[in-house]
């Protein structure tokens, strides 16, 4: 059987995101972790580091609480989908997936791509997400006892691959005969989703301090909310409207006049960067200098801001 541990860490990684973007994250966690308990015993900013650039932060929070839980029972994941749903950070559908990949439990494992391939199969005209509990349900009735874990991992496959989003590859699908959606020339159709609401725009301001020696002045941001437990440039709440001015520190503040902006899930984010040169003895009202900043280790929001302020500074 696969470890459970690279099962769990694999899917943790691969929700919201490609298998593209998540092989090297994998391949570097598992390099400086091999072991549960070893992600468990590293600090917080150092795997918060390791994730940036993966997105959807609250994995990375849930990811190493997980950790922490499974070492406090002997470092062994629990082999049922009940007890694996009873820690923290892990949802159904974790759940579900360790349990079949890793243990061979039959357990119905339904994420994305195994949604489109039951709305296609069985022509479900439902809308996204109200179909989600009838898709579930035909997923059950098509989950095997035998080698669950080989046939979630088959289905989602068929759905990444073959029975993708737009084109889907219907003449060369093993299931093409019993596909309903594709008998009524509707497959590439479904799911079909309710039309979305316009993501708002949020404005902020963030402020990029460099200190005589070169270090430059970064925040980490609370646990919670938005990027939270990641470090990157100080700033003030994302707000619809007129952000609020608030300078960690007291300097000659300029305005790169170069906005930066981001795409979140629920809105758009519009930056605007401050940047100051300040004293060797300057004291920050939060946050701290540090010495030779590694991008790599800042969300992709903060690195965009941090290019924008550097290039400011520098020319």
């Amino acid at each position: 059987m696969p470890d459970p541990y690279h099962v769990w860490l694999s899917e943790v990684m691969l929700q919201q995101t490609t298998v593209a973007a998540v092989i090297p994250y994998f391949e570097a966690f598992t390099r400086r972790w091999p072991t549960v308990a070893e992600l468990a015993a590293a600090e917080d900013a150092d795997v918060m580091g390791a994730w940036a650039g993966l997105g959807y932060y609250a994995r990375a929070r849930n990811l190493l609480k997980c950790a922490r839980a499974v070492a406090e029972t002997g470092g062994v994941f629990p082999g049922t989908e009940a007890d694996l749903a009873a820690l923290p950070g892990i949802g159904p559908y974790t759940a579900a997936a360790v349990a079949a990949i890793a243990f061979g439990r039959r357990a119905v494992v339904v994420d994305g791509n195994v949604e489109r391939v039951m709305a296609r199969i069985h022509n479900v005209q439902v809308p996204m997400p109200d179909a989600k509990p009838a898709l579930r349900d035909l997923a059950e009735t098509l989950t095997p006892d035998t080698r669950p874990g080989d046939y979630a991992q088959a289905v989602m496959d068929l759905g990444a691959t073959i029975c993708s989003p737009r084109s889907p590859a219907c003449g060369i699908c093993p299931w093409m005969e019993g596909c309903a959606a594709r008998a009524e020339g509707v497959a590439a159709e479904l799911p079909r989703k309710r039309p979305k609401p316009a993501k708002p725009v949020r404005q902020g301001v963030v402020y990029l301090a460099r200190r005589a020696d070169g270090a430059l002045l970064l925040e980490t941001r609370p646990d919670k909310g938005l990027l939270g437990g990641m470090l990157g440039l100080p700033g003030g709440a994302w707000v619809e409207g007129v952000p609020e001015e608030v300078p960690p520190i007291s300097a000659a503040w300029r305005d790169v006049d170069e906005e930066v902006r981001h795409t979140f899930t629920h809105f758009h984010l519009v930056l605007r960067v401050m940047v100051a040169d300040v004293a060797a003895d300057a004291v920050p009202a939060r946050g701290g200098f540090v010495a030779n900043v590694a991008p790599a280790d800042l969300p992709t929001v903060m690195r965009k801001a941090l290019r924008v302020g550097l290039d400011r500074l520098f020319n």
